[in-house]
């Protein structure tokens, strides 16, 4: 996990939340790996462990993570597909929705976005290959 620093002004449990989840999207941490303890979390990134409680039981209610009662805290088999989907829907949302609003308000035909898009893909792919 890098978190580094809290300092992003949410609170330090929803960014160590954040910092989970995020490590779970990517694939650091995958299906069943074991988080530290609470008091481990707490003591390395110089917390409180309240702090690091109360994370934990927000990825808990949302199901990211389960416990397994005197041994730890472990990431779902599932969290990575949830929290990807939950992600897309906000991806369309947040992103491409206000895209096109803008796209459309400045006059660029959605071929256009489209065209650039899959331009974008194949310089990508171009650069993925040996």
């Amino acid at each position: 996990m890098n978190l580094g620093t809290f300092d992003d002004g949410s609170p330090i449990y929803r960014q160590i939340a954040e910092q989970i989840k995020a490590d779970v999207l990517d694939g650091t941490l995958g299906p069943d790996a074991q988080l530290m303890s609470t008091n481990q979390y707490a003591a390395y990134y110089r917390i409180n462990p309240a702090t690091a409680a109360k994370a934990f039981q927000q990825l808990v209610d949302e199901g990211v993570v389960y416990k397994k009662r005197g041994i730890g805290m472990f990431v779902g088999a599932e969290a990575r597909a949830q929290l990807q989907q939950q992600h897309r829907k906000r991806f369309f949302s947040d992103v491409v929705d206000p895209m096109i609003e803008r796209a459309r308000a400045i006059g660029i035909p959605l071929d256009d976005v489209v065209t650039r898009i899959e331009q974008h893909e194949q310089r990508k792919d171009e650069e993925r290959r040996p």
